[in-house]
């Protein structure tokens, strides 16, 4: 029975971590490192997924282009951060 307990608690303390894990997305390139917290963007668009997803919510495939446009734009028009290095870390 105690093993039981153990092992429910330890699945759960790695679900839990699985799960908050699940809501950042790190991108790498030249210029640096970018973390993207999704649950903190959709919170800042009130849940408008179309504001970053064409059709039916599904992973990005982000490159300079999509983050140049989509990204930078939304983060002028939101007072988001637009220099290169509050996204892009070293």
């Amino acid at each position: 029975m105690k093993k039981l307990v153990i092992m429910i608690a330890l699945l759960t303390f790695v679900g839990a971590t699985v799960a908050i894990a699940a809501d950042s997305y790190t991108y790498e390139n030249s210029k640096g490192t970018i973390t993207f917290n999704h649950k903190a963007h959709q919170e800042r668009v009130k849940g408008d997924c179309a504001k970053c997803h064409e059709g039916a919510p599904a992973k990005i495939a982000v490159n300079k282009d999509f983050g140049h446009t989509t990204c930078k734009g939304c983060h002028k028009e939101m007072n988001g951060p637009t220099k290169c290095n509050d996204c892009h870390k070293k």
